[in-house]
């Protein structure tokens, strides 16, 4: 049975894979582009706007995938493989390259005394439950206040005393304890950036607590007026709200009446409801 006929026919209905183009394209099979310098044929781009773009997206996609056929490829469990080459285009980035930020107090220790930082899991197995749970925060290892529903009383405390309260207050100090901690790191880069851009640190603190203050002067109902002024003080400057006159130009104040009119009553649709205001009159 021949049947060259019938694959002549079914092969006339797909396009060739060979593209010739005047200036070949330029590529960059890690980005999977393509860059192409030809010129548009204008005429066609004006009267046959729509397939005209068809072919020419086709013919270029059909260029990049001839490319990717030719690289190296490897088998996987996800199937054949090609290997991308490195990337030659340099794209520039959208924003600056973030600014390194200042050791911390216990970074400055550990590479004071060599210590050397070891990452961790999050996640750790607990033998009691069989469970793998956080290593810190909600219900991790080191909650020790949710944990044990037995405690010990150590050999020189009180009895009497409660030793879940006794645990959960402790957990509460140390809290506070690590927030404070966080606090003074976060001061001491600021105040380790500012000292590198030699700005001082006590001008700066000075103008913050003077702003401080200006903000608490005015947040009373009085605006500050009848406060005692502080010794050394700096006077605050605010802003005097301006009144139009009382007695001024007539055609002034009738054009600000008719705006303000305008604005009540130039609404589309009715303003009053006649149906009910005819109800309430006749009740």
């Amino acid at each position: 049975m021949d049947v060259s006929e019938q694959l002549e026919t079914q092969k006339s209905k797909y396009k060739s894979i060979a593209v010739e183009k005047p200036i070949p394209l330029q590529y960059d099979l890690a980005l999977l582009a393509g860059f192409d310098t030809n010129a548009l044929d204008e005429s066609r781009l004006k009267n046959d706007t729509d397939n005209y773009l068809k072919e020419y997206t086709r013919d270029g996609t059909q260029l990049i995938i001839n490319q990717i056929f030719k690289l190296p490829i490897t088998s996987s469990d996800l199937g054949i493989m090609a290997e991308l080459p490195e990337q030659t285009t340099v794209i520039p980035r959208e924003k600056p390259l973030p600014k390194p930020k200042p050791p911390t107090r216990w970074e400055r220790f550990a590479k004071a005394k060599g210590i050397q930082h070891r990452k961790k899991s999050k996640m750790t197995f607990d033998e009691a439950t069989g469970e793998w749970v956080p290593r810190w925060g909600y219900k991790g290892t080191n909650d020790d206040s949710t944990n044990d529903w037995l405690i010990p009383v150590p050999q020189n405390d009180d009895p009497f005393e409660d030793q879940f309260s006794k645990r959960h207050e402790a957990k509460k100090e140390r809290i506070v304890k690590n927030e404070a901690r966080h606090r003074r790191n976060i001061e001491d880069a600021e105040a380790e950036l500012n000292q590198s851009k030699g700005i001082d640190a006590r001008s700066l603190r000075k103008a913050e607590l003077q702003r401080q203050i200006a903000m608490s002067k005015t947040a009373t109902a009085s605006i500050g007026k009848f406060d005692k002024p502080l010794e050394g003080e700096p006077k605050l400057k605010g802003v005097k709200r301006k009144f139009e006159p009382s007695i001024g130009d007539v055609k002034k104040e009738k054009e600000l009446s008719l705006n303000i009119l305008k604005k009540i009553v130039g609404k589309k649709g009715d303003i009053v409801n006649v149906r009910k205001a005819i109800a309430k009159r006749d009740q």
